[in-house]
């Protein structure tokens, strides 16, 4: 039997981090960049990076201001509360975003706001057909809808962009009925290369983005909530009321900085490196996948859709029979005696279970070549692990018989 195990402990070894693309570290010039900012009180409007990365983000968004917030949640919970400034709001949004999965029910437990959830389709949109139904009439035994979110890119849907002629459908719609658009953005840039236009282009309906500059931007922290000028005044007295006002926010705002001029034009490449996890890297030369990814080891154990990677998430699907989600993480993050001969390297790889059957693996700025390689080469030592269970228990039936 093999031993599983952690790696041998003085042996050779290193662990490449796929549960999200926040699990990155500063670069040495991203804290360079930090510990050079001029800084003042951000509370009182007077640091001067703070500034400087807001008017760039509003820019970049084609709106006309912003405000820098702790996190992505706070940015989210924000723009939210400061759309439905009236007791008694609504907003309506997928079954599948963030803000109403992973967000604790921040919206209902401090905003006190109802929801409205639409079915999430594959591509990450929802019908507007639906959304026209479930916008309530004026009756005071109902909530006033107010606000319509979405999410781009769609997280749980593996990292889908948005398509383009839907936010525009959307953005009509959302007009026609006189409601606000609000878009949590956090990996709004991942979109932005995934269907090749610039990021304000994927925003233009939306009255507010919830922009994260620490989801695959590498910064170690901060959000953006982008919007009107009248907007994100009213944003500031949330922020306030939340705690989320920094008084030397520079150092955070300066690696924001450093993180739009040197890693957001290499995105591409975390893109890159997810196709080469799902479907392997093609060398021209030789037309071929000489290293193949999960799909190319054609496992009915663990399988992946290719046309579901369009950014940087794959997402892994286990049969649940032999192996499910949170087993294959498990098993990952383990090292076997067999394993560390075979494939002469001792690997752990970290991935996310985000449902009984899906694992979800994230690629990022910190990630090298090399590393795609060896989580490549540990994919296919596992997943042929669990194939080869079903070999063992057809020879075992076939003994018994």
């Amino acid at each position: 039997m093999p031993v599983f195990q952690g790696p041998l402990e003085g042996a050779p070894h290193h662990t490449v981090d796929l549960r999200s693309d926040t699990v990155t570290y500063p670069s040495i010039k991203m804290k360079e960049a930090m510990f050079r900012a001029p800084v003042g009180d951000d509370v009182f409007g007077e640091d001067p990076t703070v500034k400087e990365l807001e008017k760039k983000i509003a820019s970049l968004l084609g709106k006309e201001s912003a405000l820098l917030v702790p996190s992505g949640t706070m940015a989210n919970l924000i723009c939210v509360l400061t759309h439905c400034w009236m007791r008694g709001s609504e907003v309506i949004l997928g079954d599948q975003s963030h803000l109403h999965v992973w967000a604790q029910g921040g919206i209902a437990q401090i905003g006190n706001i109802h929801h409205r959830t639409l079915k999430n389709l594959p591509d990450g949109s929802f019908s507007l057909t639906e959304l026209k139904a479930l916008v309530r009439g004026d009756d005071p035994h109902w909530p006033v809808t107010s606000l319509v979110c979405i999410e781009n890119t769609q997280n749980m849907l593996g990292g889908k962009a948005l398509p383009l002629r839907w936010l525009d459908e959307i953005g009509a719609v959302c007009q026609e009925l006189g409601l606000p658009l609000h878009c949590d953005g956090a990996r709004l840039l991942n979109a932005a290369v995934a269907v090749g236009q610039p990021p304000s282009r994927l925003v233009r309906h939306c009255q507010s983005v919830a922009f994260c500059i620490n989801k695959g931007l590498g910064a170690p922290m901060g959000s953006l909530v982008v919007g009107s000028k009248e907007f994100i005044e009213r944003a500031i007295r949330v922020r306030k009321v939340l705690g989320g006002g920094l008084h030397q926010a520079g150092m955070f705002a300066a690696a924001g900085l450093y993180a739009l001029e040197h890693v957001a034009p290499r995105l591409a490449w975390d893109h890159t490196h997810a196709r080469a996890i799902a479907q392997g890297e093609f060398d021209r030369e030789i037309m071929r996948y000489p290293i193949a990814g999960v799909k190319e080891m054609h496992s009915s154990a663990v399988t992946v859709d290719l046309k579901e990677v369009q950014t940087n998430m794959v997402l892994l699907t286990t049969d649940n029979i032999r192996v499910n989600a949170k087993k294959l993480c498990d098993r990952l993050a383990m090292v076997s005696d067999e394993e560390a001969e075979e494939l002469d390297e001792q690997t752990v790889v970290m991935m996310l279970p985000i449902t009984d059957t899906v694992v979800r693996c994230m690629t990022h700025c910190a990630l090298t070549k090399s590393d795609i390689a060896s989580v490549v080469k540990k994919l296919k030592f596992v997943i042929n692990e669990y194939d080869s269970m079903v070999f063992l228990e057809y020879k075992i039936e076939v003994g018994q018989g």
